[in-house]
């Protein structure tokens, strides 16, 4: 019996979100059968945290314990072999048997990813949040200062997740542009439900000139939902990675012909 943890990346239009449920397919039961048709017993899945149905990632962290005679890396390619279409396991290495993939981590980053235009690409929805009107962007990278440091977080967060404290510290919000798209880059050590995404539809309103920049400050002291903007929809929200000390996957990822990717 060892305890090993995974790097998951998922479609989340796939799933009812990371956690299991009565019903519903989810990300973390979706490995727990995979697992299970395996090894032939019931293996239990703890992620880094849940997101939300329609909520993708690149990085989500995962471990379980499980008795296998597989070596790391022909788990990984024996796993993958038993996941349907929109998850796959980035990475597997056995890990400390005390390692745990929630209360371990010290911080996930996120982005949330917005395309504009006139009129939408011809590529599904389902990947990126569509903006039609004119933003300003120079506003909205004020007003996403206003977010970083360690401040309540309260008017930002949904109801339907139990917490202790509604304090958290961002330590970092960028808003990384392009021609015709941009994504709002967060890093904090962790976040209330929703609460990316109240982020997002907060910077959003700023840009289309219904919020002023200034008004950031205030709606956080108000630790009043209702004063902040409207949750941003879930397709646009990606969980980049999970933080920890020390780093978890160090080290390229080797292959059976060495490691893929360019060279030179």
């Amino acid at each position: 019996m060892r305890n090993v943890r995974i790097l998951v990346a998922y479609d989340g239009s796939h799933f009812h979100g990371w956690q299991r449920q009565e019903g519903f397919d989810s990300v973390q039961e979706t490995l727990e059968l995979a697992l299970e048709s395996l090894v032939s017993s019931h293996v239990t899945v703890f992620g880094a945290g849940r997101t939300d149905a329609g909520v993708h990632a690149l990085g989500q962290v995962a471990h379980f314990h499980v008795e296998t005679h597989l070596d790391d890396d022909r788990l990984r390619h024996a796993l993958n072999a038993h996941l349907p279409e929109g998850v796959i396991v980035r990475r597997l290495e056995t890990c400390a048997d005390d390692f745990h993939a929630q209360f371990d981590a010290c911080g996930k980053r996120y982005a949330y990813r917005v395309e504009t235009g006139r009129f939408r690409l011809p590529f599904p929805p389902r990947y990126t949040h569509f903006v039609r009107d004119p933003l300003d962007l120079a506003a909205m990278r004020e007003a996403a200062q206003r977010f970083v440091g360690k401040q309540d977080f309260a008017a930002l967060a949904s109801a339907g997740s139990p917490r202790k404290s509604t304090v958290r510290t961002i330590r970092s919000l960028h808003i990384v542009a392009r021609r015709s798209s941009f994504a709002i880059v967060v890093e904090g050590d962790g976040f209330l439900y929703n609460m990316v995404r109240t982020i997002a539809g907060t910077l959003l309103d700023v840009g289309r000139g219904k919020l002023d920049a200034a008004r950031v400050g205030e709606i956080l002291r108000s630790c009043d939902r209702r004063e902040a903007a409207a949750t941003a929809p879930a397709e646009g929200l990606y969980l980049l990675s999970v933080l920890y000390e020390p780093r978890a996957f160090l080290g390229p990822d080797r292959g059976p012909r060495g490691v893929p990717g360019l060279f030179g």
